[in-house]
């Protein structure tokens, strides 16, 4: 029998919690405003918002549970190729003549409500890791 992909094997429900509180520390950390939690998680109403801030807890669409995770991605590429953590979290918000970026910063581009974007911004990490 074939094994089943990890999207029916742990649904989405049971990710929300971990997630949330993942993505509130990191939110922290990052220094992010209210507005910009709430469109990196894909603009969800303010009271779902103020409930998964709250409780860290919830049922998480895929949108957002990948949303989290290229998140997550990111935050780790930069622990890796910054050695110190605060230049790490500043590089999200500093302007970057990359082309990738056109003089804005990462976080202006992941900002974007796309979750293309933090593919991008992903990947464009991981490229520069090698």
């Amino acid at each position: 029998m074939l094994a089943q992909p990890l999207s029916e094997t742990a649904p989405a429900g049971e990710l929300g919690g971990p997630a949330l509180r993942t993505f509130f520390r990191l939110a922290d950390q990052w220094k992010l405003r209210i507005a910009e939690q709430r469109k990196l998680l894909g603009d969800p109403p303010e009271s779902t918002f103020y409930k998964w801030k709250r409780q860290q807890a919830g049922t998480l669409g895929r949108d957002t549970i990948e949303r989290i995770s290229y998140l997550l991605g990111i935050w780790k590429s930069l622990q890796i190729l910054f050695p110190d953590p605060e230049q790490a979290d500043a590089w999200l918000h500093k302007p970057n003549q990359a082309p990738l970026f056109g003089g804005h910063s990462a976080l202006e581009r992941m900002l974007s409500g796309n979750v293309a974007d933090l593919y991008v911004v992903r990947q464009y990490l991981d490229a520069q890791r090698g």
